[in-house]
């Protein structure tokens, strides 16, 4: 379909977005590393990373969802909008594909969730409602990966669709060097209800691991990416290794097809059975799933 003068082409503008989703999200993952405390740790890699996922590949189910169980104990809103927020995703599971309209009608509805917020709060929030539901959540085999890694004297980021605060949280509480996700504007740490770019999802993600690479100096070629979905094979194909975890049917096709490790920890295999994985050889893990939290904006 031609374009009349003046008018932008609709998928030049969301590849734009991204990029910038991406940069914003890297600067904000580089910034809050700068402010953690220095680690004692294996010799440093400078140059190889992993890159991991979470939702079913680091933890299991939706962190933004256990993060919303955890408002609706603490009354931010009520269960019946837990249980719309549940039934979508149950949906989504059916449907199995997110739509440009789901996703922006999640972005809508999680600029309404942080509107008028401050930073703090959420903050506090999330380290109070990580170690209450979501620490037993882990996945012990991806944990395992991520430790090798950083034994390795490689540096673990978590990428992720979630805000980038809460991804933070949950990196720190498994000792990971940090976290690249979805950044929303705030303005003297209170949140203005606009997105710096868009949430962190499909190519965003890649341009974030891009950016992160060129801020830190990293060669992709041996960096690491895990992840459960095919929403994230432009993340997977920008490093030199990619490895599926729990992957969902798109992510195993695709996996099979490139050659692509595959690990799946949902048999009930003990991390401790895993053994050291052939990525390190060879180189030596929502999004749209805000949107329940956005039914009612109420007080702390």
């Amino acid at each position: 379909m031609s374009l009349r003068r003046g008018e932008q082409d609709p998928g030049l503008e969301r590849e734009r977005i991204a990029v910038v989703a991406g940069a914003a999200s890297a600067d904000a993952a580089v910034a809050m590393e700068a402010n953690e405390p220095p680690r004692t740790s294996a010799p440093p890699d400078l140059t190889a990373a992993a890159f991991f996922d979470v939702d079913n590949t680091v933890m299991m189910g939706a962190s933004i969802f256990h993060f919303a169980r955890g408002l609706a104990a603490r009354k931010f809103f009520t269960n019946s909008d837990l249980l719309k927020f549940a039934m979508q995703q149950v949906l989504f599971r059916v449907g199995g594909k997110e739509t440009a309209e789901s996703i922006r009608t999640s972005r809508e509805q999680a600029l309404s969730f942080v509107a008028g917020h401050t930073v703090a709060e959420l903050i506090s929030l999330g380290e109070e409602i990580f170690d209450d539901l979501m620490a037993d959540k882990i996945w012990p085999g991806t944990r395992a990966l991520a430790q090798m890694h950083l034994e390795a004297g490689q540096r673990v980021w978590l990428v992720t669709a979630t805000p980038v605060e809460l991804a933070s949280i949950i990196a720190r509480r498994l000792g990971l060097t940090g976290a690249l996700g979805t950044v929303a504007e705030s303005t003297d740490g209170v949140f203005t209800g606009k997105l710096v770019g868009e949430m962190l999802h499909g190519p965003a993600k890649a341009h974030a691991v891009r950016s992160l690479a060129a801020r830190e100096g990293l060669d992709l070629r041996r960096c690491t990416a895990y992840s459960d979905s095919s929403n994230d094979v432009p993340m997977l194909s920008v490093v030199g290794t990619a490895v599926a975890v729990n992957p969902d049917g798109g992510l195993r096709e695709v996996a099979r097809k490139r050659g692509w490790e595959i690990r799946d920890f949902r048999t009930g295999r003990k991390a401790a059975k895993i053994g050291v994985p052939s990525v390190l050889g060879a180189g030596a893990l929502a999004g749209a799933v805000a949107a329940g939290l956005a039914y009612k904006k109420r007080a702390f």
